[in-house]
């Protein structure tokens, strides 16, 4: 009887989580079929950009690490750009201690597989009363992590037929990126958390400079958001009750 309970859990927290993550699947598998060619283009074959994408899963690290691969390998210079490339996660981490408490050994995984897009989602939506939960957070995060393995496996297969020049075909990635922020602008109580974030990223482009602007632009952003925090909670929340 409680196996049977768990499978209808299950079951509808998959159609309620899945409908999330249609955005997602689409830009994943073009983005992951791209991320598949180039490994392939620069002879990596499906089994080797497979393993990078399960065990890494860090999307723009690992368009990165197609040219570290193909160089003379300085593991120093690998590993601090790869800090410097993720480190965007320890403020999506943060910020998700709240949204993931409570769901138990789940988080592992949750924390494991919270990559951009997945935290777009997570961040933006809540389960609906009748849906558990924790197995709603973990389809969102399971949903996404196949949908790059697709991706992924889908381009290794294909790079072995592509004869055209690949060169600027990482661009998916900005690509994916602009349409996730323009699916939050959608709604107006993100206008000023996208305003923040544009001009917080424009004021380090200026004093950092666009090769060092990630870190510091998440920074201002992060301050100004603590900062503002009541003041925009206040904001969201008037806006809802004039819907109301």
């Amino acid at each position: 009887m409680a196996s049977k309970t768990r499978k209808k859990e299950f079951s509808r927290a998959f159609r309620a989580a899945f409908p999330h993550t249609i955005p997602v699947l689409t830009g994943f598998l073009v983005l992951g079929m791209a991320y598949g060619i180039l490994m392939q283009t620069k002879g990596y074959g499906a089994l080797w950009a497979m393993l990078m994408s399960a065990i890494a899963f860090c999307g723009s690290m690992q368009f990165v690490a197609i040219t570290l691969l193909t160089v003379a390998f300085n593991p120093l210079q690998a590993f601090l750009l790869s800090i410097m490339v993720n480190a965007r996660h320890l403020f999506y981490g943060i910020s998700m201690l709240d949204k993931y408490k409570g769901l138990g050994k789940v988080r592992v995984f949750l924390i494991y597989t919270l990559c951009d897009e997945t935290f777009s989602i997570a961040s933006s939506v809540a389960p609906p009363e009748d849906i558990n939960r924790k197995y709603f957070f973990f389809f969102i995060s399971l949903l996404d992590y196949l949908y790059w393995q697709a991706g992924t496996l889908l381009g290794s297969l294909l790079g072995s037929f592509i004869t055209f020049d690949t060169t600027g075909l990482d661009f998916v990635l900005t690509a994916l990126f602009v349409v996730l922020f323009l699916e939050q602008m959608k709604k107006k109580e993100n206008y000023a958390a996208g305003v923040i974030g544009i001009l917080g990223t424009l004021l380090s482009r200026v004093l950092f400079g666009a090769d060092n602007l990630v870190i510091p632009a998440m920074i201002i952003i992060l301050v100004i958001l603590i900062a503002g925090r009541k003041q925009l909670d206040r904001t969201i929340e008037s806006k809802e009750e004039q819907v109301c």
